[in-house]
């Protein structure tokens, strides 16, 4: 079951209050624990708080404190972006997010508010935000534009979050004239998909008004009278500054009326006309000037039994007027008045029922960089695993142990001497405390002697005496790799400094590879600006045979799944189909066959071109018939020159992460990192090779 919701809006003053107030109280109504959730929020000029979250946890009591509600102030956010840190931004929300997700049952999320001029640039964060979170959206718009205007702005935001393979469940074209509603419906039904509910909810014209309140503050206002009213709606205003016979007749429903505080016959006979029934009702009297009712004007008010709001302002009547008309008006806590009518106008046009069932069924379709990395730490985190790290004398080894650390993933013993460590870790200033890590100085540790024996048994039919066990025991991947095999470590990481023979050659003597596994391969997980892509094999067979390939893709498929991929393979070649001939060609086709032989429950197509494999548009013409062109995710290379080539291009030309490489097909996990690993890499290989070790 999906358990939260995106509510993105397009544009400042949508109505999206009314959105949240409904849905929040439809969730509650068929769930018993519901969080409420902002990413991004705006601070007010004066409270220092956000109104929308402020508005959702009061009126709903729920049981989520307002600092774990959101994340970021939108000025934080700002310049944490601004300074090349937006990655950072979206891990932060992510975790807060997936805390919430793991305490309730769902939880609605509600995109920023659109009040600056950065709206491109907003609008672009949520379609992220909405994105690597995995959840499904709902488009929210203004109606108040034209019916052309609104409908274009509409399907360029639904094709937005569509090209970014974002779920929309729902369209919202909110604030619309109620004779207008069906032209609405029919022009966002001609660009969107069947599945997608259309929901066109018309103007409220007393939630588009100022309560009397919102008046008060926007004046700086003193109550004289009615402090207990002041959550009344302004139907109208008008200025009493007639005669008052003339006035009574200009006078509309719920009419806020601004006159001048000496005018004691526009104040006495307003008050009259709101008490009788031939007179509209008034919601409050605004008294310009700072003048206030002389002491015999105030005794007779005070002895009426039916007082509306009466406010002194400083402000002339002229500034007094303009400033009312200019108010923003906002849905606030504690507002009775508008939250009633909120959730009234939110029933009477929104199907709830069929909104949440479609919410709560949607599959988030694929999985973004940053998901993938978020669940790999979750994973590891659930068994903890000790990885052996040869390499201590490398900088961006000591780096990534200083983060792993930090993060409280994995144990880690490092190999080398205390000293060396303790030196490098001063000069370059990286903070990893040494009591938090185990240092093995292989030579002089108290397991070299029992390793040198036992490398000594597993190797003297290939003609290994007792001094070449010695040699090979001082070396620290020989060292690392019997740690492994002893059960000591439960995998290791090397290849920041040694070649990848150095690496899997003592894996190969010591730990060996599966029953029924003939070739040892890699992996990497490309982790593209909005997809994840797995590349194979790119690191270590040079020329494989078709049956190699097959085995390659079988192994690449099903390390896909286990770490939460679901495979479409590509069986890349110069050539796509039966278009192309040749001995590369027809390799490439053998090991395909021999896939779809031994594994018929995989989705594989084969040979074909890599343009034809990721591309949707390339793919239907070149493939009209394949399931997998065009969408493919798990890609084979036919050797280790193009596919470590192609990876290498990916990951400069992109910004790609590249995680890798993981070996597939030994008996424990032992990974390669390339020598020009970051400390990215070697972070994302320990923690992979951590999860591999949680299914041995």
């Amino acid at each position: 079951m999906n358990k939260g919701l995106y509510i993105a809006t397009i544009e400042p003053r949508s109505g999206k209050s009314l959105l949240s107030l409904g849905l929040m109280d439809a969730l509650l109504s068929r769930m018993a624990k519901v969080a409420y959730y902002r990413p991004i929020i705006n601070e007010g000029k004066k409270s220092k708080v956000d109104n929308h979250l402020q508005l959702i946890l009061q009126t709903f009591n729920l049981k989520v404190d307002y600092e774990n509600a959101y994340s970021y102030t939108k000025q934080q956010m700002i310049q944490l972006v601004n300074l090349g840190k937006k990655g950072e931004v979206i891990d932060t929300i992510m975790n807060d997010y997936k805390k919430l997700e793991e305490e309730f049952d769902f939880v609605l999320v509600e995109g920023s508010d659109f009040e600056d001029e950065v709206s491109v640039f907003e609008f672009e964060i949520n379609l992220q935000i909405a994105k690597n979170l995995g959840l499904p959206v709902l488009i929210n718009a203004s109606g108040d534009n034209s019916i052309e205007d609104a409908i274009q702005n509409l399907e360029l935001a639904y094709k937005s979050f569509l090209g970014k393979e974002v779920g929309v469940m729902a369209i919202v074209i909110n604030k619309i004239q109620e004779k207008n509603r069906s032209k609405f419906i029919e022009g966002i039904q001609k660009f969107c998909a069947d599945e997608v509910q259309i929901l066109a909810i018309p103007v409220n014209e007393l939630l588009s008004n100022p309560s009397v309140r919102e008046v008060v503050e926007a004046l700086n206002g003193k109550v004289l009278f009615g402090e207990h009213l002041l959550e009344g709606i302004v139907g109208s205003f008008s200025v009493g500054a007639m005669q008052l016979h003339n006035y009574l007749t200009h006078i509309g429903q719920n009419n806020l009326v601004i006159t001048p505080g000496d005018r004691a016959d526009i104040i006495i006979g307003v008050l009259q006309a709101h008490k009788s029934a031939s007179y509209p009702r008034m919601v409050g009297i605004i008294l310009t000037g700072g003048l206030i009712p002389e002491e015999s004007i105030l005794r007779l008010i005070e002895g009426l039994d039916d007082i509306i709001p009466i406010i002194s302002v400083e402000e002339n009547t002229f500034k007094a007027a303009n400033k009312i008309g200019r108010i923003n008006c906002k849905i606030r806590p504690g507002d009775t008045t508008k939250i009633q009518l909120s959730l009234e106008t939110f029933y009477k046009y929104v199907d709830s029922d069929l909104l949440i069932e479609n919410v709560t069924n949607f599959t988030s379709k694929g999985i973004t960089p940053k998901m993938f990395q978020y669940n790999l730490l979750k994973k590891a985190r659930k068994v903890r695993k000790h990885i052996v790290l040869p390499e201590s004398e490398d900088l961006r080894i000591l780096e990534a142990t200083a983060r792993l650390i930090a993060a409280d993933v994995v144990d880690i013993t490092l190999l080398g001497k205390k000293e060396t460590i303790e030196k490098s870790l001063i000069k370059s200033g990286i903070l990893l405390p040494l009591d938090k890590v185990s240092i093995i100085d292989p030579v002089n540790s108290a397991y070299y002697a029992d390793f040198v024996e036992t490398f000594y048994e597993l190797r003297k039919h290939k003609n290994v005496n007792h001094d070449i066990a010695k040699d090979l025991m001082s070396d620290v991947s020989y060292f690392g790799t019997m740690m492994v095999f002893k059960g000591l470590a439960d995998g290791m990481v090397s290849g920041a400094i040694h070649t990848t023979q150095h690496t899997i050659r003592p894996a190969l003597q010591i730990i060996k590879t599966k029953k029924g596994i003939s070739v040892v391969s890699s992996v990497f997980f490309m982790c593209l600006e909005d997809r994840i892509s797995v590349f194979g094999d790119c690191a270590i067979n040079p020329n494989p045979t078709a049956e190699e390939l097959a085995q390659i893709a079988i192994s690449s498929a099903e390390s896909s799944q286990a770490f939460g991929i679901e495979p479409k393979i590509a069986m890349l070649s110069y050539s796509s189909g039966s278009s192309g001939m040749g001995e590369d060609v027809e390799r490439v086709r053998k090991a395909t066959e021999l896939v779809k032989t031994l594994r018929p429950d995989l989705q594989i197509e084969g040979p074909i071109q890599y343009d034809a494999a990721v591309d949707m548009a390339v793919g239907k013409s070149k493939m009209p018939d394949s399931l997998v062109a065009g969408q493919a995710n798990v890609l084979i290379f036919p050797d280790l020159n193009t596919g470590n080539n192609t990876y290498k291009a990916v990951q400069r030309e992109t910004g790609a992460v590249a995680i890798g490489p993981m070996l597939q097909g030994l008996n424990k996990p032992v990974n390669d990192l390339s020598r020009g690993c970051t400390v990215e890499d070697v972070y994302n290989t320990i923690i992979i090779t951590a999860i591999q070790a949680q299914d041995i």
